[in-house]
């Protein structure tokens, strides 16, 4: 094989130069002891001139665990839960940050001697460093925290002042008794900040810094609560009417020693607060008031909740909606998709799958972000990235992520995608997993590990960037050649384990993969799929032997598959919706047995009368499968059924979010009683991409949409749609409705572009820029 050439997304200094030369003067440096309390790291220096001539001052920081910057007294930035999240063993992020207006403000109440000081404050906390996080609460990636910071500062005349961590630093407790990702925040105010004594110098792998790549997580929205009431047991419960994802943010006053208790989930259940979903997570805050008349400010800054519901108790006095405020947090990710039509339970599902986004796009993409697990699953994202790429821009999130990824199929000794992305399951970290320990660390496993080609399909289709599809095809090599090596001696992937078609909502609540669908099937369905865009890749990039190479592992394995699993009467093994609906959708099947194969598909979801019998393998694909192949009456009829499992049964239940389950709360009202059960995870809510695509229209007809293709389908249920998707080519409308003489719409596509609109009958006419009707 010509095996892709190095690029610097696969080295572990990747991006490492310029940041790791910049810090290379300054020191990682920690409190000399742990005191219980989180450590605030301090320093103060004299500006060498005048605050008023200081033309520019950067700070570039990143840290082992979160940090929080303070300049003369003024946040550093506004971005919270710094540095964030990635593959920390060969890539830890560095902030580079503009400071110039916070070293410039002159601090109040500072004294005219002290005009020129400059008081630097670092507050330090676990995260996901040795935040206690996985299925056991044991994974860490090292028990020290540490602080790498740098500011320098340029003056009018040019001459620069450089301020690096180090030695002459000191360290004292803060009022932050702990903080944890799954556990919450507690702070004792009655404490103060605690006398300052040396620090100590630790190491920093220098060759794992690198530029920061992923977006910043911001405050991005507040809620008051909608209604605040007295549950059945006494607890004041407020409901801020949207499952999202942060945390709750006040102003108060009351006596010294005063404790107030915030407890947070995402449903009721009895009238109560539902925290049986979270597990071991406890998702509590804490604040003991120190007893200051002017009032007291809670924020949480240093972990973060999944919920809708508070519970909170030791207000003092009678608490009002004025009182208190929900803050979103998430990545920061600009919205790229829009829709409404005239079905009312599609716009929430629409209004699900966009707030399930924001809130697990944090840091990582993880599947949910309330319980003892808020993990970047891979299947997850595999099965969402399209519709994560018509929502919100994101072609730096996902980049971010993917080059973790490949980190991670690095480290592997046989370059195997792991589930998760940051790899908290292999060995070495905490307990790490059982499955895992053997030096193989498992087998490459379809769906998961094929995100390697799928997430960057998706990338590539939304952005077209040649380069950043370059630096991910050293990960699909790993993951194809990994999963070459397993196949049985038929051709098959039908060896190892498999999560197959997770989710079926006919599996039982405690075997989640107990699906209809053969694993076998799923699995080299997938293949073929995975090598074919690969082949496609290696085209683009050059790599001509790897393209053969990849387009014969496809060709092979489609042969394969055709032997096995599709049989002379167009049934395919397993008889279900998803081998189906995989089989249509990655184009699996000759002439002759496709629209046999469509006709049975159309039989099952209507034998299910109309309710979703899919997973995560085949519910991405199934409306697709359904609309390309005629059977349009049924793949609405699907979208639109409320009966569970359905994907508007959740809407009908008030859901805000997409569920894990597809009866994650059942009709009585009651939690599923399965142990995995939330009520915020967007992997099921990947129809809403065939929504935008088929039922709007908007499709891209080439990388990056340089050609777009407006073709809506339209189908019984739903009167009118419109929307919108601003594209890598430019924003690109669509509305279009039923009236007494068929079908009316307008396009309009923006500069530049060029679009080919077909209609329903098959009528197709090419259009340029402008608005247009058809």
């Amino acid at each position: 094989m010509n095996s892709a050439p190095a690029s610097p997304a696969d080295t572990p200094s990747a991006g490492a130069g310029r940041p790791a030369a910049q810090l290379q003067d300054a020191l990682a440096i920690t409190a000399v002891e742990d005191t219980g309390r989180l450590p605030q790291l301090v320093h103060t220096v004299t500006l060498a001139q005048p605050r008023d001539q200081v033309r520019r001052a950067e700070l570039l920081a990143t840290a082992h665990g979160l940090y929080e910057m303070r300049i003369g007294g003024a946040p550093a930035t506004e971005s919270v839960l710094n540095p964030g999240w990635t593959t920390y063993e060969r890539r830890l992020q560095v902030q580079r940050l503009d400071v110039t207006a916070q070293v410039r403000q002159r601090p109040e109440g500072l004294a005219a001697a002290d005009a020129d000081r400059l008081d630097l404050e670092a507050t330090l906390a676990d995260g996901w460093w040795r935040g206690d996080l996985g299925f056991d609460g044991g994974v860490r990636y090292g028990d020290d925290l540490a602080l790498l910071a740098a500011v320098e500062i340029e003056f009018a005349d040019g001459t620069r002042q450089r301020v690096v961590t180090d030695e002459s630093w000191r360290s004292r407790p803060s009022a932050i008794m702990s903080a944890n990702i799954y556990h919450g925040q507690h702070e004792d105010r009655r404490l103060g900040l605690g006398p300052e004594t040396p620090v100590r110098v630790v190491e920093i792998d220098r060759s794992t810094l690198v530029e920061q790549v992923s977006p910043p997580v911001l405050r991005h929205e507040s809620r008051r609560p909608e209604r605040i009431w007295t549950s059945p047991a006494g607890r004041t419960l407020v409901d801020f009417g949207q499952n999202l994802v942060g945390w709750l943010r006040f102003t108060v006053t009351g006596p010294e020693g005063t404790e107030i208790v915030l407890r947070h989930a995402e449903v009721l259940e009895d009238g109560e607060l539902g925290t049986r979903p979270l597990r071991a997570a406890r998702a509590t805050d804490r604040l003991v008031l120190a007893g200051d008349p002017a009032g007291e400010t809670f924020e949480p800054t240093f972990t973060f909740h999944g919920f809708r519901y508070a519970e909170i108790s030791g207000w003092p006095g009678e608490l009002a909606a004025e009182d208190l405020e929900a803050v979103v947090v998430h990545s920061a990710l600009r919205r790229t998709g829009w829709f409404e039509c005239s079905h009312a339970g599609v716009n929430q599902l629409i209004s699900n799958s966009l707030w399930s986004q924001r809130g697990n796009f944090l840091s990582v993409p993880t599947d949910c972000p309330q319980r003892d697990e808020r993990l970047g699953w891979t299947g997850d994202i595999a099965a969402y990235a399209a519709t994560a790429a018509f929502q919100h821009d994101v072609g730096d999130f996902l980049h971010g992520w993917l080059l973790d990824l490949g980190q991670e199929a690095r480290m592997n000794p046989h370059g195997i995608v792991p589930f998760v992305v940051p790899d908290l399951l292999k060995p070495g970290l905490g307990a790490g997993d059982p499955a895992a320990a053997d030096e193989g660390w498992g087998t490459p496993t379809a769906i998961w590990g094929d995100a390697a080609v799928w997430v960057a399909e998706a990338l590539w289709t939304a952005y077209g960037d040649l380069d950043r599809l370059r630096a991910h095809y050293p990960a699909m090599v790993r993951h194809l050649d990994s999963v070459d090596r397993a196949l049985s001696p038929s051709g098959l992937w039908d060896t190892g384990f498999q999560f197959g078609d997770w989710l079926d909502p006919d599996a039982p609540p405690e075997a989640a993969d107990r699906a209809k669908a053969d694993k076998g099937v799923v699995a080299t369905a997938c293949l073929v799929r995975s090598a074919r865009f690969a082949a496609q890749a290696a085209r683009l990039l050059g790599e001509e032997v790897d393209a053969r190479r990849w387009q014969g592992l496809a060709e092979r394995t489609l042969a394969a598959f055709t032997t096995a699993y599709v049989h002379e009467n167009g049934t395919i093994t397993s008889d279900c919706a998803t081998v189906y609906a995989l089989a249509i959708a990655f184009d699996l099947l000759d002439a002759g047995t496709r629209p046999r194969a469509a006709a049975r598909l159309a039989e099952v979801v209507a034998e299910a009368g109309h309710r979703v019998s899919t997973g995560f393998a085949g519910t991405p694909f199934v409306t697709w499968a359904l609309s390309e192949t005629g059977h349009v009456e049924e793949a609405y009829r699907l979208l639109l059924e409320e009966g569970c499992p359905s994907w508007l049964y959740p809407v009908s239940m008030g859901a805000t979010t997409i569920w894990e389950r597809w009866d994650s709360m059942l009709p009585d009202g009651s939690i599923n009683p399965g142990e995995m059960t939330s009520f915020n995870h967007y992997a099921l809510g990947a129809v809403a991409d065939w929504v935008y695509q088929v039922v709007l229209g908007v499709r891209p007809a080439a990388p990056g949409y340089r050609r777009i293709r407006i073709q809506p389908v339209p189908g019984p249920g739903i009167e009118w749609a419109e929307g919108a998707h601003d594209s890598a080519a430019g924003r690109i409308e669509v509305s279009w409705e039923h009236s007494a003489d068929g079908l009316r719409g307008t396009a309009t596509i923006p500069e530049g572009a060029e679009a080919e609109i077909v209609l329903p009958d098959g009528r197709a006419r090419t259009v340029g820029p402008g608005r247009h009707s058809f």
